[in-house]
């Protein structure tokens, strides 16, 4: 061998060696794991993606395979990225050779080459999820379907549903038995024929159609499996049956199946993942090795402990424990407010604390079980002054279906508002297309008169025609009726009244999904905050100026108000709120999980259909986001969905043992000072409860304060809840401050 060779050789072996430098030892053994299947269970923050780019970077660099023979499959497009990058600077040019990237995009690669087989050209269109909604719509008119009694979205996801079962129009009729599941049958046999007429598929169909090609035509499954003799997978949890079916037919022969993933953080059910395609991996692979990823590089050992100890609640589960080099870390604090408004207070208080104390904004996440818990938190920070982001949805008054909502009060207290009114007026679907909306906008402009007046009338606009005249002549009656009753009724009923008599809430119901279930739960938040107000000018709460006769307009402009914020002073960072659905895969120094009350979280559908331990493991998955700082917050009792409820705190508090919260020793808690029943501990005891008294802090206005941070000041204006409003010396700035929790004093206190 030449001086120059072995030089090569010699470079080459050190690369490799330098493969496993910085990885602890199961990192280390899924990594130089050869042939043969193999299960990575890896914890939260416990390196995975390192230990899957660098086994991809030493299968290749250790001759065990070609970068072409490696498939590497991932959920999102942004993984998906990332590994691609990861592995390019491990294996550098060689990466472009291999596959990394999503199931779909595999499949739709695939199918580009091999689709001739099914029947269709190189050249077949992929439809996204609007374009598969208007197709299931074109289907059940030439069907003859209503689509008030049977919601084209409901029927939509059924489809999608049956497709990530393996299930072809024809299986699926087999399965079928009620009235809308025979519908759904029928859209589903013209819908899948259609698809074929226009040489298209649906995101659904890559994977079905996918799994249809290996099965049908064995040598074109045969040369993929010589093609690919290395799958590696990650978020395995998170599979459905086709993506299990598909990866069983790809690695069956060879068994170079490599996935990664964390049963503790399966959470997506709802979207059709099955936690079994994990739980079952050793009976499917009898041979299979399993690497426990157990050590944590996110995480306190204290929130590590509290995170196990809730999720060593679930029988169903690959058994691991989270651990740390990183030391014990503060206690997880655990807080029982009065309400949801003193809880919003208490999240707002200590951000303000963290930042004072020379954290950012950014440093900080609140979860939430749903949507609608944002609301109070989004009202509280307005008026505090915080800016604030919501990461995977809308701010609440931004959102489509409270926009509706306020659109109907708004046409009744305003009946030239043309914008709300085409917003509404087939809002839901009425029938009333843009054709006739723009004939009565036009019709409207022409007389000079008001468009709800106008629409009174249909039968008076030009061209309009009969099945229109009929269905806009119903809405009006409704909206009229609606109108009449305006000036007496509360602002709270009204709005209960015009989403129900107007048949929003019921297209809603009808539509059975996920998503539609949100959308209500959102409507009855909005009615909720509307009763608020109601009782506020009532002379009780701190919604408006208490006394005053509520009115619809005043209502309107508060929300207008509350839903703007461009004064916001995002100096120090911003905020990020969302779902606890949507914190998988963040992390964040400091995180505050609120709502920790059963029935709110565990959510009662879960309560209810028997269903907990996956709320658990999004609980898991909540408090294994935070770095430095976690609190759990539940509220005594609690308006949300319209009303107003005495709250247990969440099971899942009581399984965290008192020792590691903030506690104090002697106040371990016992079943009469909490409602849990069982074993395991829960919040500390009202009275050792370290939040602020509510209204400990008073200030005159007119008098002179001094800020620990801003400096002298004057208080210019008292708010309800605490707030205070200071003008500072310094610039002249004026800030929003909760006199519970800001460093402020009076001047020579």
């Amino acid at each position: 061998m030449s001086a120059t060779a072995q030089g090569s050789e010699q470079a080459e072996e050190r690369r490799v060696a330098g493969l496993l430098e910085g990885l602890n030892e199961p990192q280390r053994e899924a990594v130089e794991h050869g042939e043969g299947p193999l299960l990575i269970l890896a914890g939260a923050g416990s390196g995975k993606t390192r230990a899957l780019t660098r086994r991809i970077a030493y299968l290749v660099g250790t001759g065990q395979a070609r970068a072409s023979e490696i498939l590497a499959i991932t959920f999102t497009n942004k993984a998906a990225a990332e590994m691609r990058e990861r592995v390019g600077e491990l294996v550098g040019n060689q990466a472009r050779a291999m596959w990394v990237m999503t199931f779909h995009s595999a499949c739709a690669r695939i199918l580009r080459s091999e689709g001739e087989q099914l029947g269709y050209t190189r050249r077949f269109t992929i439809y996204d999820e609007g374009d598969s909604l208007r197709l299931v719509k074109r289907c059940m008119d030439e069907l003859g379907l209503d689509q008030k009694r049977y919601p084209p979205r409901s029927i939509r996801r059924q489809i999608s549903d049956a497709k990530n079962q393996v299930l072809d129009a024809a299986a699926f009729k087999l399965k079928v038995g009620g009235f809308v599941e025979q519908a759904t049958a029928d859209v589903y046999e013209r819908y899948e024929r259609r698809l074929r007429d226009m040489n298209a598929m649906d995101f659904d169909d890559l994977l079905l159609q996918s799994v249809n090609l290996f099965e049908t035509f064995p040598k074109v499954l045969d040369g993929y499996r010589r093609s690919f003799r290395f799958v590696l997978v990650d978020e395995y949890q998170d599979t459905n049956h086709a993506q299990y079916r598909w990866l069983r037919l790809l690695a069956d022969e060879h068994r170079n199946l490599a996935v990664v993933g964390d049963d503790s953080q399966a959470i997506y059910s709802f979207r059709g993942a099955d936690i079994r395609n994990i739980l079952d991996f050793e009976h499917d692979f009898p041979d299979a090795t399993v690497v426990k990823l157990e050590q944590n590089y996110r995480s306190t050992q204290a929130i590590l402990d509290a995170s196990n100890a809730v999720i060593a609640n679930n029988r169903h589960q690959k058994e691991k424990r989270l651990w740390t080099a990183q030391g014990g870390g503060d206690p997880v604090r655990v807080r029982e407010l009065e309400d949801e408004h003193a809880e919003a207070r208490y999240v707002a208080g200590e951000i303000e604390r963290h930042v004072e104390g020379g954290g950012s904004r950014s440093d900080v996440a609140v979860f939430y079980r749903t949507n609608a818990q944002s609301r109070v938190l989004e009202d509280t920070l307005v008026r505090y002054g915080v800016s604030y982001q919501v990461i995977g949805g809308t701010r609440f008054y931004e959102r489509a279906e409270i926009k509706d909502a306020l659109a109907y009060l708004t046409l009744l207290v305003n009946p030239h508002d043309v914008v709300s009114f085409q917003r509404i007026v087939n809002s839901p679907r009425r029938g009333i297309g843009q054709t006739s909306q723009a004939r009565i906008v036009n019709h409207a402009n022409t007389l000079g008169e008001a468009i709800f007046d106008v629409a009174l009338a249909p039968d008076e606009v030009p061209g309009l025609g009969a099945a229109a005249i009929k269905a806009v002549g119903r809405f009006m009656d409704v909206m009229e009726r609606l109108r009449d009753r305006a000036d007496q009724a509360s602002v709270g009923e009204l709005l209960h009244d015009a989403l129900h008599d107007t048949g929003y809430v019921e297209a809603l119901e009808q539509e059975r999904t996920i998503e539609a279930q949100g959308r209500l739960e959102n409507l009855e938040e909005l009615v909720g905050v509307a009763r608020e107000y109601d009782a506020a000018r009532g002379g009780a709460a701190s919604f408006g100026e208490a006394g005053e006769q509520p009115s619809v307009e005043e209502f309107l402009q508060q929300i207008a108000l509350f839903s703007q914020q461009d004064d916001l002073d995002d100096d120090e960072g911003t905020v990020t709120l969302m779902t606890l659905h949507n914190a998988k895969g963040l992390e964040y120094d400091v995180v505050f999980m609120i709502g920790c009350e059963d029935g709110t979280f565990p959510h009662s559908r879960a309560i209810e259909a028997g269903d907990v331990e996956e709320e658990r493991r999004l609980c898991y998955v909540g408090m294994t986001r935070a770095r430095r700082e976690l609190t759990l917050t539940h509220a005594r009792t609690r308006a949300l969905y319209g009303g107003r409820e005495w709250n247990v705190p969440s099971r899942f508090l009581a399984e965290i043992p008192v020792e590691l919260t903030d506690a104090d020793e002697h106040a371990a808690r016992t079943p009469s000072q909490t409602s849990w029943g069982g074993g395991g501990g829960g919040a500390a005891p009202r009275a050792l409860r370290r939040e602020p008294a509510s209204s400990g802090a008073t200030f005159a206005v007119g008098e002179d304060v001094v800020h620990a941070k801003f400096g002298a000041g004057v208080v210019t204006g008292v708010e309800p809840g605490g707030i205070v409003m200071v003008r500072f010396a310094d610039g002249g700035a004026e800030k929003k401050l909760m006199a519970d929790y800001a460093p402020l004093k009076r001047k020579g206190d």
